[in-house]
């Protein structure tokens, strides 16, 4: 993405800002701007933004009640509509952007039901990098079939962004494979980043999104509902999705997943991600790398 467009994005971010955190956010250097990944608010104490050389904190300290201004500047002032994502703890905003938030749960039989006293919250600036999936999609065929495919990376290192981009290309085709009919389960809502029904960010033509529903029940509802020739997934995390994936495995569909592992090493020391291997799931991996200039992708086979 280029200089301008990095700058754009962070301006748009902090848009979602109160006033006078927004003010100081947008007196950073174009510089800073570009690189900046997330804003950060913490009540009583400075508005920060996460650079990758870690958060640097700007000088205007954070008043409780510009959280709850965040939150409806972020809801566009209907709390309402946006309770079922409140209380997980987000908030996807127009454009593209997410707002997670802490705060004190509302516990009622067991189950959180809101959020009140808004401690802490985070905005990410989610940004397409268009492209950088390009030449590893063509990658993850053979014989004309594609092949269940994890993206590994230690958290930080853009696992969804690639994902996001991947599902984009896989979806609309390319000279060497042909378009693919996607169903993505965004349980997180960070891949496609659906407000009202619209995703806001490029998914490609043929890919529809269950948002905001948990893997273990999306994927079966995908299977019965909507014909996928490929399922993606972000962030494996719990024994249930599993059981899913073997589900999805047997139908015959495609899996792409993302999961927090710096290796296929220490996938394999992990009993939950041991038990993904030893099945058989997944038969290829995408390894993101820091280099000098900045990431890249190296595709592995897993071991059998």
């Amino acid at each position: 993405m280029q200089k301008n467009k990095l700058v754009s994005r962070y301006e748009q971010a902090a848009a979602i800002l109160p006033g006078r955190l927004r003010k100081a956010a947008l007196a950073l250097s174009d510089g800073e701007k570009a690189e900046a990944e997330e804003l950060r608010l913490r009540a009583g104490r400075p508005l920060t933004v996460l650079l990758s050389s870690g958060e640097l904190p700007l000088e205007v300290d954070v008043e409780p009640e510009e959280l709850e201004t965040l939150c409806d500047l972020a809801t566009e002032f209907s709390r309402y509509a946006a309770a079922e994502t409140i209380r997980e703890g987000f908030l996807p905003v127009r454009g593209g952007f997410r707002v997670g938030l802490c705060g004190t749960a509302v516990m009622k039989d067991g189950i959180n039901t809101n959020l009140k006293n808004l401690s802490s919250a985070v905005i990410r600036i989610a940004r397409e990098r268009k492209g950088i999936g390009e030449d590893i999609a063509p990658k993850l065929f053979r014989d004309d079939c594609f092949v269940n495919t994890l993206i590994l990376s230690p958290p930080g290192m853009g696992k969804t962004t690639l994902l996001r981009d991947l599902i984009r290309c896989l979806s609309k085709g390319g000279p060497e494979y042909p378009s693919q009919r996607i169903s993505l389960i965004d349980e997180r809502g960070e891949v496609a980043v659906v407000q009202r029904g619209r995703p806001q960010m490029d998914i490609g033509p043929y890919t529809d999104v269950l948002d905001a529903c948990p893997k273990a029940l999306g994927i079966p509802m995908v299977l019965r509902a909507m014909n996928p020739k490929i399922i993606a997934v972000d962030e494996i995390t719990v024994r249930e999705d599993l059981a899913a994936m073997n589900l999805a495995a047997g139908c015959g569909v495609g899996l792409l997943a993302t999961i927090h592992a710096a290796s296929i090493p220490e996938l394999l020391r992990k009993p939950l991600y041991r038990q993904l291997l030893e099945n058989q799931v997944f038969r290829l991996a995408v390894h993101i790398l820091r280099d000098e200039n900045g990431r890249a992708y190296r595709l592995e086979e897993l071991p059998c």
